[in-house]
């Protein structure tokens, strides 16, 4: 090993608002809150997510490869049909394709089963 995943960033137009989103949807609090950058993470001390500004970013069109996703998250989740009420409560809007959303500033994520393997989400 060389190195430890500190954080995925990910650029966007609000980092509060997009970071906002991300901790609702996680259940992990804001650790970090700046102007132009916002960090989601089980505490100050742990990798996490990060969002940074980006006042210029042209969302993907997936499917439409004309602007690629470049990349997307899965989420855990326990129920998908209580998760998908939920994401779109909070401001995610629904992409097409099974269990496929994008977040407040574009980006898409997929909710995922629990695999057996995996511990529930809810507790």
């Amino acid at each position: 090993m060389i190195g430890r995943l500190h954080h995925l960033i990910i650029d966007c137009p609000d980092p509060q608002t997009l970071a906002r989103f991300y901790s609702d949807l996680l259940g992990l609090p804001v650790t970090f809150d700046s102007e132009d950058f916002v960090v989601v993470a089980e505490n100050e001390t742990t990798s996490g997510l990060a969002f940074q500004r980006a006042p210029d970013l042209r969302p993907p069109t997936w499917p439409d490869p004309s602007i690629p996703q470049q990349m997307h998250l899965d989420i855990m989740v326990d129920d998908i049909a209580d998760a998908t009420s939920t994401v779109l409560a909070l401001g995610a809007t629904t992409l097409g394709g099974n269990s496929v959303f994008a977040d407040p500033a574009g980006h898409p994520f997929c909710l995922i089963p629990r695999p057996a393997w995996a511990a529930p989400v809810e507790s």
